[in-house]
């Protein structure tokens, strides 16, 4: 018997029992189906942190200062945190560093231009910041070092900022009360969109050295972002800022100094231990299709036993048995892969646009990605798994002697 009527043979099993088959198939189906699923939302997850750090800006180094680093029963020290000085050290001590912007975020504040009124965050920034972060100004003009020596009492709105105030009107030149105090509005912001939940839309941004001197009254500054010249030396940059302020703080360690490419290293692993964890947890659905299959191949052995018999009195070999046997299981099992596989991406798609239209994890819902690696191996896993459970059945029935099995009743 050739491969092709084995495997039509196979599928004329599976319609004459089509009830049992799909039974047997369960196991395999869910597996192959939350593992399908598994990764399409490991690789969404992973895609969409990649683009989010793209939006962010390229190659940045992060720069902030974290007092939860300082050990219990520690004394605070002379330090209180990171400020403008700190920034323009390290860009002039620094040989590597190309760019270096110093923020300072105070939070959601009231943003109100005559009755209209919202909430929105508010950001301390110097001119750096606009090309760190991938911003473009539609209208007007950003933050310049100008408004910055003279702490200017200027700002410029994101998109959903000037929409919901001044609707379709230009805003530049116009007056907006932030937290109480006066700003003129010198520019808008081209649309961005959301990046890890925090909305670039729905953003004012001012003069960092305005924020401080007028807003909050502290010199403080909450981060500083540092681009290096040669990305490829991220790290030795890192290394030569941590120096740095080991210096200028009197060798107080309560700095974190990380890059977007380690930061984005250590979600990845994050996601790759889940992804683990999760399909091992969906490989033991697999486990028990496979026994699944293993039992119900030896039951079709019992009841193929005489057909067994005349095959092998009519001069079929023991490899042909186990051939047919093995394929037939193959065939069990690949079936249930591909409805697994149909089952699992269209349940991604579905839990993508479900969340998306019900507006959840900050209004885009999941991101779902099945690269074709993730199908393929599915299918072929789901196929090995015929063969592994499927091999004791198909050497049982090759094994048979065909007189007693023609004898069977």
């Amino acid at each position: 018997m050739s491969l092709i009527d084995s495997f039509l043979t196979a599928l004329a099993n599976l319609r004459r029992h089509k009830l049992r088959s799909l039974l047997t198939m369960l196991g395999v189906i869910i597996g192959v189906a939350a593992v399908i699923l598994m990764v399409s939302l490991v690789e969404g997850a992973r895609s969409r942190v990649v683009e989010e750090f793209r939006q962010l800006g390229s190659s940045l180094i992060i720069i902030a200062y974290d007092p939860s680093l300082r050990k219990r029963g520690e004394t605070p020290g002379s330090i209180e945190g990171l400020r403008m000085e700190d920034a323009q050290a390290i860009l002039q001590e620094c040989s590597n560093v190309k760019m270096v912007s110093a923020e300072f975020n105070v939070g959601n504040q009231k943003i109100r231009y005559g009755a209209e009124e919202m909430d929105a965050a508010v950001d301390g920034c110097q001119p750096e910041y606009l090309y760190l972060h991938n911003l473009q100004v539609e209208r007007g003009r950003f933050i310049t070092q100008e408004d910055l020596d003279n702490w200017s009492k200027v700002c410029v709105l994101g998109k959903e900022v000037q929409k919901r105030l001044f609707g379709n009107r230009d805003p530049v030149g116009e007056i907006v009360e932030i937290a109480g105090v006066s700003a003129t509005v010198v520019g808008v912001l081209s649309p961005k969109g959301r990046t890890f939940g925090e909305d670039w839309d729905k953003r004012v941004l001012v003069p960092i050295t305005s924020l401080q001197k007028r807003f909050v009254g502290i010199d403080l500054v909450s981060v500083i972002f540092a681009q290096p010249r040669e990305p490829e030396r991220t790290t030795e940059t890192m290394d030569e800022i941590w120096q740095l302020l080991m210096r200028r703080h009197d060798n107080q360690p309560y700095f974190r100094v990380d890059s977007q490419e380690r930061l984005l290293s250590s979600i990845g692993r994050v996601l790759s231990i889940f992804g683990l964890v999760v399909g091992a947890i969906a490989g033991l659905s697999l486990l028990v299709g496979g026994i699944g299959i293993m039992n119900i191949m030896l039951v079709t052995v019992a009841e193929r036993t005489r057909e067994i018999g005349i095959r092998k009195a009519v001069g079929a070999r023991n490899r042909d048995i186990l051939l047919q046997f093995l394929i037939e299981s193959m065939t069990l099992s690949g079936v249930g892969g591909i409805i697994g596989i149909l089952l699992g991406c269209g349940t991604s798609l579905l839990i993508g646009w479900g969340t998306r239209q019900a507006k959840l994890f900050g209004g885009e819902g999941l991101t779902t990605h099945l690269p074709l690696w993730a199908a393929t191996a599915g299918f072929l896993f789901s196929a090995a798994v015929g063969i592994f459970f499927g091999m004791y059945p198909a050497w049982r029935a090759s094994r048979l002697n065909p007189i007693e099995a023609l004898r069977y009743e």
